[in-house]
């Protein structure tokens, strides 16, 4: 049964609330998480607490429960000098910034000749998402597992 400091490995497949494809495990190897450690988006690990191997889900998960809600202070302009000693900058780009608590993802979302829009937003935040799937196999984590925070 899938608790705290398990090996869960699922099958899956998630949408957007347009039904647009997110990512699916199909064709590919099933994702393999340590529960109970955030690993995974706190929604869809609530929904498979103390389901079993061969247990299919179905979960809708709102933003407050996956990649939060979409926050415009996230939002700035950058003069393109900031860009210095990349090639060619250009939408869809990501990059680090330095941010007050480390490292932040951002990624060019508009661009004009002066500046570039950078959005630290995470690609999903604000979007309800749907995910369905087969729990293939709960398995007990190994110490090693458990104390690194992830699966091996």
């Amino acid at each position: 049964m899938i608790e705290a400091n398990k090996v869960v490995t699922i099958d899956y497949l998630v949408v957007d609330e347009n039904e647009h494809l997110i990512d699916s495990s199909e064709g590919r190897e099933p994702l393999s998480y340590l529960h109970g450690v955030g690993n995974i988006i706190p929604g869809l690990e609530q929904a498979l607490q103390g389901k079993q191997a061969g247990d299919t889900f179905n979960v809708t998960v709102t933003p407050q429960d996956a990649y939060g809600e979409y926050n415009a202070n996230n939002v700035q302009q950058v003069p393109l000098e900031a860009f210095a000693g990349v090639e060619k900058v250009e939408v869809g780009m990501s990059f680090s910034a330095q941010g007050p608590e480390g490292d932040i993802p951002v990624t060019i979302t508009a661009m004009t000749d002066t500046e570039a829009t950078v959005d630290a937003n995470h690609p999903l935040a604000g979007k309800t998402l749907t995910f369905t799937g087969t729990v293939r196999d709960v398995r007990d984590a190994t110490m090693e597992e458990i104390s690194h925070g992830h699966v091996h």
